[in-house]
């Protein structure tokens, strides 16, 4: 929905422990999860503030992530 919140933290709340724990041991999880969240705050301010960006470059932002999102939740479920 336009406007919620969706970082990493707020989508997973039962892993924020794992989730420290992997950003704290793992680079390449901190960064996608670092992306995640970057991309959920453009995202809600394009939404929010009603700024102007064609809807393509909006569905792409959406598209990664989501895609990093489900990345995530692998990494976490298989470690």
């Amino acid at each position: 929905m336009q406007g919620e919140h969706h970082e990493i933290e707020v989508e997973f709340p039962e892993f924020r422990q794992r989730i420290k724990e992997l950003s704290a041991t793992d680079a390449d999880f901190a960064a996608n999860v670092k992306r995640h969240n970057e991309l959920d705050n453009e995202i809600r301010k394009f939404e929010e503030l009603g700024q102007p960006i064609a809807d393509e470059a909006l569905e792409k932002m959406k598209h990664e992530r989501s895609f990093l999102k489900d990345g995530i939740y692998r990494q976490i479920r298989s470690t």
